[in-house]
């Protein structure tokens, strides 16, 4: 295995960059609706906010961050929602490897965090984007607590590239694009390359942590803890919101409006389900 705390020097490879370095995460936006109508608006928003149009653009802006080129888009909007998106995409031309450091990569300009904003959330709808022998794919999916008005979104987005370019350099702008209060992330290496002197490398560039490559102030948010199997070149990292605010939670509902103990209960459901979420287990209920 090769000591991935030490910088790695830029490598002359024997001919095509075989390594697949894959990205994938789960991105979860809870709210509370207390009432069927309000359920149903908030879905109608999130369809309205995460379209198509929009997804395309994310997409575009993840393409053109990893170095690759859109070759061809396709979208669709649902009735009565979701929408899919599908982008055949290349690499582009690279002078030169890129040193894909253990950096945070871009976010997008103006990006406002949850505890400034209303709630957003992924729709229902697939996005799958081609890379070569790569690909970027988003699957977002509905979700509702039967009695207890807590309604989640998960968003499940793989980002997987074939040769020089990495997928973590889209890490930050897609945290920042789904703005959520969980998020779930693996990265992978798999295969190997080889070096002008027959000398197979299994990773091409230094990695510590997933967290590396998440900026700051974002970090700050958040609650954040690692698995790592740093011989398999396999890291996880999961994150949760730290602190909220309680109107950005509400569908149809203001926190003035509610009553202390009202506030109470709701805060409690929304941190159960965080909760359970965040350990992948089932907890007992409180409220």
């Amino acid at each position: 295995m090769e000591n991935l705390f030490k910088p790695l020097k830029k490598l002359k490879l024997e001919s095509f960059n075989n390594l697949t370095k894959t990205l994938s995460f789960n991105i979860y936006d809870i709210c509370y609706a207390p009432s069927e109508t309000a359920r149903k608006e908030y879905i109608s928003y999130i369809d309205e906010v995460y379209n198509a149009q929009r997804l395309t653009q994310i997409l575009t802006e993840v393409s053109q961050i990893i170095g690759a080129n859109i070759l061809n888009i396709a979208h669709q909007d649902y009735d009565p929602q979701g929408a899919s998106v599908t982008m055949l995409i290349s690499e582009l031309p690279i002078q030169e490897e890129p040193l894909n450091p253990e950096a945070p990569g871009p976010i997008p300009e103006g990006s406002k965090t949850r505890t400034a904003q209303n709630n957003d959330g992924p729709l229902k709808d697939s996005v799958v984007a081609h890379l070569d022998k790569s690909h970027i794919t988003v699957h977002t999916y509905p979700e509702e607590h039967p009695d207890n008005g807590i309604a989640t979104f998960r968003a499940d987005i793989d980002v997987s590239t074939c040769g020089r370019i990495s997928p973590l350099r889209a890490l930050n702008y897609l945290i920042h694009s789904f703005d959520s209060d969980i998020v779930i992330i693996d990265y992978r290496v798999r295969g190997f390359t080889r070096d002008v002197k027959g000398v197979k490398h299994y990773i091409d560039h230094k990695i510590n942590s997933i967290q590396n490559f998440v900026d700051k102030n974002t970090l700050s948010r958040y609650q954040a803890i690692d698995v790592n199997v740093y011989q398999e070149n396999i890291f996880h990292t999961k994150m949760a919101l730290k602190d909220y605010r309680l109107d950005n939670y509400l569908f149809g509902a203001k926190e003035v409006e509610l009553n202390p103990q009202d506030v109470k209960v709701i805060n409690q459901r929304l941190r159960h389900e965080m909760s359970e979420i965040f350990y992948g287990t089932n907890m007992v209920r409180i409220g």
